[in-house]
């Protein structure tokens, strides 16, 4: 006989708290998508509301009544992936089949939650997909996926709806649907997601961003993410870090490191005492040097994007230049006169000390020390003049040492 509870129509707000209850990020996350149940869709979906801008989770009721609570957790954590990632607030390549761009999504997201979702999912590594790799980006899927069968539907936004061969339904994973190919669908709901105005996504993708930062910060305080990975956190919160303009902080460190150099001229008139005494002139000019680590682990890459940018920034002052790896290549020392255009090169292959340079630095008139490097060798002394660090993005999130300088991540593409 049906107990009364099992009659009831399955509320999820009424579990959230316990099925997220070891996930603080995505607790988080929770708290702030709201939760309808909707029995016209087969599974579950997130979507933007056209009107208030809000995060919206809708679900099957019985879909969910059916699954353990490891599932229902992990599709809990799939849908606000789906945030995270902003497959919901970006849309889709253009051109590009909306199946498929629905499936490759899905593969990104499964990769992280493998074992934790209902059958009927699209894995990588499994199934249809069993060449694909796991842990890539959804536009990584989407060139790798293998070609659409003929016969196979997908370019309306019905993944997911009910149907003969739906894996949602009970089909096991990889059932192909008419024509062979892919499976019938992706086992969530994605319909509507390019349908809302752009103006409205604009406003939901700040507002998912706030929405990440705050769990992001309850999980830090937490001193715990859940089954959130490494890479995945790291991924996350570099989403969440200002964009800098590495150009932009360049010419701005130069021109924060001029000084005023003043001689006395007749030819200018002096406020205080006109006439009677000669007035000043100042001549700003700033005096650099540009420490280029030279050891084998700083690539060709590195040192020709940073190479592009000193020609540019050589129309602002001139730059004494300073090889170096485990010492300085005083041989190759030169000064890089304004207005000079010069080709990238590499004078060694050896290993990294900062004392070197900073020595080398430290001994002469330097208004400003940038140094080049991958930041992989132990903290240097201090500098006496205003010292920059520049790097690659990777190693600037994954410095050796720790310091209050400014370090800048270039682009090396």
């Amino acid at each position: 006989m049906m107990t009364d509870e099992a009659a009831k129509p399955f509320d999820l707000n009424m579990h959230v708290a316990r099925l997220l209850m070891n996930e603080p990020f995505f607790a988080a996350i929770s708290r702030r998508v709201d939760k309808r149940p909707m029995a016209g869709i087969p599974t579950a979906g997130v979507r933007i509301n056209p009107v208030t801008a809000q995060f919206e989770m809708v679900y099957n009721p019985e879909f969910f009544q059916g699954l353990t609570d490891k599932q229902k957790a992990g599709v809990l954590k799939h849908e606000f992936y789906h945030l995270v990632f902003a497959h919901v607030t970006d849309r889709k390549p253009e051109g590009v089949n909306a199946r498929r761009w629905n499936i490759a999504a899905d593969l990104a997201i499964n990769s992280h939650l493998r074992g934790e979702l209902p059958d009927g999912c699209c894995m990588p590594g499994e199934g249809p997909f069993a060449d694909l790799p796991i842990a890539r980006s959804a536009e990584w899927y989407l060139a790798n996926l293998p070609e659409q069968q003929e016969g196979e539907g997908g370019e309306g936004e019905g993944e997911g709806q009910p149907g003969e061969g739906q894996p949602g339904e009970g089909q096991g994973e990889g059932q192909p649907g008419q024509g062979g190919g892919f499976p019938d669908g992706v086992f969530d709901d994605h319909e509507g997601w390019d349908d809302v105005p752009q103006e409205v996504k604009d406003i939901a993708k700040e507002r998912i961003k706030d929405h990440i930062k705050k769990a992001a910060e309850e999980a830090s305080k937490a001193n715990s993410w859940g089954s959130v990975s490494g890479e995945c956190r790291k991924d996350i919160l570099a989403k969440l870090a200002p964009k800098v303009d590495w150009k932009k902080v360049l010419r701005y460190f130069i021109k924060t490191s001029q000084k005023a150099n003043k001689r006395s001229t007749v030819r200018r008139i002096n406020k205080r005492y006109p006439y009677q005494h000669p007035g000043k002139s100042v001549n700003r000019q700033a005096k650099i040097a540009i420490s280029i680590d030279q050891s084998g682990s700083v690539d060709d890459g590195m040192l020709q994007a940073f190479f592009a940018e000193l020609n540019k920034l050589a129309t602002l002052a001139e730059f004494t230049v300073i090889p170096f790896d485990s010492d300085v290549a005083t041989d190759n020392i030169y000064v890089w006169k304004r207005g000079e255009t010069r080709p990238w090169e590499r004078v060694r292959y050896g290993g990294t000390d900062f004392n070197p340079p900073t020595d080398y630095v430290n001994e002469r008139s330097f208004d400003g020390h940038i140094v080049l490097t991958d930041l992989c060798a132990p903290k240097p002394k201090r500098s006496k003049c205003q010292r920059m660090w520049m790097t690659t993005k990777y190693y600037a999130e994954r410095p050796y040492f720790q310091t209050n300088e400014k370090i800048i991540a270039i682009d090396t593409k």
